[in-house]
């Protein structure tokens, strides 16, 4: 993933968000050598990169040499309409543009990820489980559309995978997978230093795998699949619902999968077991990924999957399964962040290719 920008071009972008709308201008922490390489541009600029989520939206603004200078989010809860996504993109890049007191003729290129099948060439969002009522929608054009600027868009796990691997702990490391779990969970499987998509664009939906412990059906394209519904977040919060006893007063009955994994360290039977469960189940899925891939490097990601109880839990699973070739496993540098990293590694690329005339 740290090859030059020619062959990272392809790379595009589809990501996650937070929940309530906020304006930030804090630095995301990149190190030293990653912000001395690629300078794309030798002229002044910025390019934006685009999380879409299931329950947020998040923006960030960087340079042309991918110093970052401003965030934004909102809450997308309630909002599943792409035309009404678009708007707050819009709205979401003009105000970051206005941080840095810059016109909209500065936006060299914009790139955006949503959590989906994507078609990269086309610039199409196949589909999405959590953002319902997605279906072949044209992403990229409306972008390029509302910005008049190179548009570039992919898998917002395949965008995670390039930010670590740019910049993260896969830097140097040519094979490799990310896994994302956050509400649900989703795979960026590098190979030979490039993203695998896979013939369809559904290379690491990892979500429909059949594990031991995951309930055993095939979920229709674009809804969430066995493996996501054991491990995921909001799979995770489930059961925690449906396994509570009514009658225990002193376990909260809506948690998120994080507050769970808190409960677990903090002696919570209940959540201990649930913990139990979901490392197991994904630590074969790793253990099943290995074998087909041999990637050496797994990295775990999304708000649910840079939990440290749920990392240490993992890890221990992972090594009871005794595999001839262990693979590492490490936390993500970036944790959410990583799909913004990667989705402004992917817009510097894409301002490279279209790079405009002078004075233009």
């Amino acid at each position: 993933m740290s090859e030059p920008a020619e062959r990272t071009i392809n790379m595009q972008k589809h990501l996650h968000p937070e929940s309530r709308a906020e304006a930030t201008h804090r630095q995301i922490r990149i190190p030293d050598e990653a912000q001395r390489g690629p300078v794309v541009i030798d002229d002044a600029g910025y390019v934006a990169g685009v999380d879409i989520g299931g329950t947020s939206l998040r923006l960030a603004l960087s340079d042309m040499n991918g110093v970052v200078e401003a965030k934004w989010a909102c809450s997308t809860a309630g909002i599943r309409n792409p035309e009404a996504v678009l708007e707050l993109i819009k709205n979401g890049v003009q105000h970051l543009l206005g941080q840095v007191s810059a016109t909209h003729h500065s936006l060299r290129a914009v790139a955006a990820g949503a959590p989906g099948i994507t078609d990269v060439d086309a610039g199409v969002v196949i589909a999405t489980s959590y953002l319902m009522g997605w279906r072949n929608v044209p992403l990229r054009s409306m972008l390029e559309d509302a910005f008049n600027a190179p548009v570039a868009i992919d898998n917002d796990v395949n965008l995670a995978a390039l930010g670590e691997g740019w910049a993260g702990v896969a830097k140097g490391v040519s094979d490799f997978v990310f896994l994302a779990i956050g509400t649900g969970i989703g795979a960026g499987i590098v190979l030979n230093g490039q993203p695998f998509r896979g013939s369809n664009w559904a290379a690491g939906e990892i979500g429909y795998m059949l594990v031991p412990g995951a309930p055993i059906f095939a979920a229709d394209r674009g809804e969430p699949g066995a493996l996501e519904s054991v491990i995921g977040g909001e799979g995770i919060r489930a059961q925690w619902r449906n396994n509570r006893h009514p009658l225990n007063s002193e376990s909260p009955e809506d948690l998120s999968a994080t507050e769970i994994f808190d409960r677990a360290c903090a002696g919570d039977i209940s959540a201990q077991n649930l913990l139990q469960q979901t490392s197991v189940a994904l630590s074969h899925a790793i253990y099943n990924i290995a074998l087909v891939l041999n990637c050496p490097l797994f990295v775990l990601g999304g708000s649910v999957g840079v939990h440290q109880v749920l990392y240490d839990a993992t890890q221990t699973a992972v090594q009871l399964l005794n595999m001839r070739r262990q693979p590492r496993l490490v936390r993500s540098a970036f944790g959410t962040e990583a799909q913004l990293i990667g989705a402004l590694r992917l817009a510097l690329d894409t301002a490279r290719l279209f790079k405009r005339p002078p004075n233009s």
